[in-house]
């Protein structure tokens, strides 16, 4: 078996910002799906990978590492000697960290949790979780209009961790039409060598 393992679930955000970032650093891996449906995610082997029950997690050797963040800034800091996708500078690294917390902020809690119950019928206030991207995505929209990328001049763990719930965001109801400095931003990623798409949900509506 491979030494390096990501368990995902294939429709996941989370799960493709670590399948992205893997593919980009051009990192062979094994994947593995894991059944959120029929509760695979919480059962005793996978708890031991990560108590809290949520993919992905990525296994490297003897590396475990759950979270897709934590995953982002593992595989920059094991394997990308160039400094490129995390930067070294302290700077750098505080300005990639506050895009982190945009991802677990309100990217999670806007258009991925409107994607959510959508796409799954999760209970949620559908009506805040569009302002929440809504309000996300004018800061986004200006930023790109001052740079090209979330911190500079090239894309940095910042845009891999915000990549794939906006790409998807119309999944959950959230027009990008408003966006046209994001619309180019998402494009210039597709561009990236190593670039692999997240799959669009079959029953995922555009908005």
């Amino acid at each position: 078996m491979m030494q390096r393992r990501l368990y995902q679930f294939v429709l996941s955000g989370h799960s493709h910002r670590a399948r992205l970032m893997l593919s980009l650093l051009g990192l062979p891996c094994e994947f593995v799906d894991v059944d959120l449906k029929g509760g695979a995610h919480k059962q005793p082997d996978f708890l031991a990978l990560n108590p809290f029950g949520q993919v992905p997690v990525l296994v490297d050797g003897d590396a475990v590492v759950p979270d897709s963040n934590a995953i982002l800034v593992y595989l920059a800091t094991r394997y990308d000697a160039s400094g490129r996708w995390l930067p070294r500078d302290p700077l750098g690294q505080a300005q990639v960290q506050r895009w982190l917390s945009a991802a677990a902020g309100p990217l999670a809690f806007g258009p991925a949790a409107a994607r959510v119950a959508t796409l799954f019928g999760a209970p949620l206030d559908m009506a805040k979780a569009h302002q929440l991207a809504d309000a996300l995505f004018a800061v986004m929209e200006r930023e790109f209009g001052a740079r090209p990328f979330l911190v500079g001049e090239m894309a940095t763990l910042a845009d891999i961790a915000l990549y794939s719930y906006t790409a998807h965001a119309p999944e959950g109801g959230v027009s990008l039409s408003p966006y046209p400095n994001i619309v180019a931003w998402l494009a210039r990623l597709t561009a990236l060598p190593g670039f692999v798409p997240m799959p669009a949900s079959p029953i995922a509506g555009a908005a």
